[in-house]
């Protein structure tokens, strides 16, 4: 379906055709010739370096491989012009006609248009979100889950085997803390009047319920048990308490995960000295002392022998330790063991989606994937920024609930899933965020998913009216691909059926990149286009959509109209948006 690959394969035996005939060298390296649209679509429709890549090592000038290449493109069926730019770049202008076939083509495979299997099955892991269970999900943590899912869903369509997974961060002190605060919220139910909260305690009012649900239970039980088996009785309770309220956010998010790993799970069953165990036979993990911090040495430190990951020869700047001075792992340690446990499951390909303040510890997880596989796996680090929540420009206050920010629990009752989801991608991850709940909502043409969800809303309006004319069976997909697509020969037209055939491209490169937000840019872009059709035939009776005394030209545009719904259904199912079928 991507039309540019098809173009590359014909480029291909063009290239092979020239070489049998002497005019090019045979054998010549192929792997950086690109084929793909100009930069300025004024240039064409299809644009090749080709001649460009293969004229050094041919031993001849460039423009003396483009010219016969050209010559020979240009005779394709397709192909309306083929011209020679700049130092021997190939732009191509197709046929009115070849564009229409692309319609005809989109109908006639409905939904699963732009569905490609340039991912061969391979399996990815995609993990995100995975927030310390210490409290509700802020909207940081939204934008992070978006993209997570978006991406999952995305590179699904590219055909990769894609597993969501969650990761939970159990283990260390922010737990034990979480565990602290438990019991004083339980404490406050019985009435023990434990005074003020302490300092480094979570003070939400979403533990409330937690210790209360304990003092039913137990009554004073707790307060008399052996100090250990109370932690880890408070401790199980606050995780599985938070757990229970981050999938209930997540649900009202639209995302569902295939699987959740517990980080005191894989410690408690020895993955951590699998993978030390690993480093070791591979000699990547010694004894040693690490230099002084780099600026001013702090009174306190001492060169104290640590047991070291050789991060350096797998480029990052420094080794690091995998134990603290007291013999405990570090969080390194555990998060390399995790990263460890998904290759051993089979994923090579690993994403994971990351805060941005977590920056600085990309490198090192990336420099440990490469030592724990032996090269065979590879992490992509997604960092989300900030999120900077507004009320019609004004920032919005913290939370009573959270007790320290705004919970994204809030925001989704406030304005939907739908709009939280398609805003967090409007921007790509590594760029700041402006949320303004008033602004999200307004239904305006500067509103992105207003704008894409309204394009969609009036295709089926038109749709749904036509019907009352040609009947319910004669709008169908497969009914107006067989409508006659000659009459659409308006260039608003033409221009809108290029948007529309250059879809699956988008899906491949956007799945390839890692890059789910270009789905939201080409939405806006394809709404754009059509809303500019509708525009014109307010003004013009004859460039309406249903034209009264011309049916098969109607036929024929609402095939188009057909077209741009089945596309913007599908990019909004990529990022987990609902294609409204009405306004209100």
């Amino acid at each position: 379906m991507n039309l540019f690959r098809t173009f590359e394969d014909k480029l291909g035996v063009t290239i092979d055709q020239m070489a049998s005939e002497g005019v090019l060298p045979d054998g010549l390296e192929r792997d950086r010739i690109a084929v793909e649209p100009p930069r300025d679509p004024s240039h064409g429709d299809v644009s090749t370096n080709a001649a460009l890549v293969l004229a050094k090592p041919a031993g001849m000038k460039p423009r003396d491989v483009a010219e016969p290449l050209a010559a020979r493109l240009g005779e394709l069926g397709e192909v309306l012009a083929a011209e020679i730019a700049g130092p021997g770049f190939i732009n191509l202008r197709l046929t009115d006609r070849f564009w229409r076939d692309r319609l005809r083509e989109l109908l006639k495979a409905g939904p699963v248009y732009g569905e490609s299997p340039i991912g061969q099955g391979v399996r990815v892991n995609v993990e995100f979100v995975s927030a310390n269970p210490t409290g509700p999900m802020h909207v940081g943590h939204g934008r992070g889950a978006v993209l997570g899912d978006a991406l999952a869903s995305l590179m699904k369509k590219a055909g990769f085997d894609v597993t969501r997974e969650y990761y939970i961060n159990d283990a260390g002190a922010q737990v034990e803390a979480l565990a602290d605060s438990v019991y004083f919220r339980y404490r406050e139910a019985l009435g023990d009047a434990p005074g003020e909260m302490p300092d480094g305690l979570y003070p939400g009012d979403y533990l409330v319920p937690l210790g209360a649900a304990l003092a039913a239970e137990h009554g004073h039980g707790l307060t008399e048990l052996d100090p250990a088996e109370r932690r880890a009785l408070l401790r199980s309770h606050a995780v599985d308490g938070m757990m229970a309220l981050i999938r209930d956010d997540l649900t009202a998010l639209g995302i569902a995960f295939d699987r959740f790993t517990s980080e005191r799970g894989l410690v408690e069953a020895g993955a951590v000295d699998r993978a030390c165990d690993f480093l070791d036979r591979e000699g990547l993990a010694y004894e040693g002392v690490l230099e002084p911090p780099k600026g001013k040495t702090p009174d306190d430190w001492e060169p104290v022998p640590l047991y070291l990951f050789k991060a350096s020869a797998f480029g990052d700047d420094v080794d690091r330790p995998l134990k603290k001075s007291d013999g405990a792992w570090t969080y390194l340690a555990t998060d390399m063991a995790y990263h460890h446990d998904k290759f051993r499951r089979g994923f090579e390909v690993m994403i994971d989606v990351w805060g941005a303040d977590h920056g600085g510890y990309v490198k090192r997880m990336q420099a440990a994937v490469r030592a724990l596989t032996g090269g065979r796996g590879s992490l992509d680090v997604k960092l989300c920024q900030m999120v900077n929540l507004l009320r019609d420009g004004a920032p919005v206050k913290m939370s009573k609930r959270a007790g320290t920010f705004v919970t994204l629990r809030e925001v989704i009752d406030q304005v939907g899933k739908d709009v939280v989801r398609f805003i967090m991608l409007t921007r790509k991850n590594d760029a700041h965020l402006d949320f303004d709940l008033v602004k999200v909502l307004e239904q305006s043409k500067d509103n992105p998913v207003f704008y894409v969800q309204y394009a969609h809303a009036r295709c089926c309006s038109v749709l749904r009216h036509a019907s009352e004319t040609f009947g319910p069976r004669a709008l169908t997909a497969s009914a107006l691909s067989g409508s006659d697509l000659g009459r659409l020969d308006g260039d608003g037209e033409i221009a809108l059926i290029r948007t529309l055939a250059g879809w699956p491209r988008v899906v491949e490169s956007a799945a390839l990149a890692h890059e789910p937000h270009r789905v939201a840019y080409y939405l806006h872009d394809l709404a754009s286009q059509f809303h500019g059709l509708w525009t014109k035939g307010n003004r013009d009776a004859e460039l309406r959509f249903i034209v009264a005394d011309d049916p098969v030209l109607t036929l024929a545009r609402l095939a188009l109209i057909k077209g741009v719904a089945t596309v913007i259904a599908s990019g909004l199912d990529v990022l987990g948006v609902t294609p409204l079928e009405e306004m209100r």
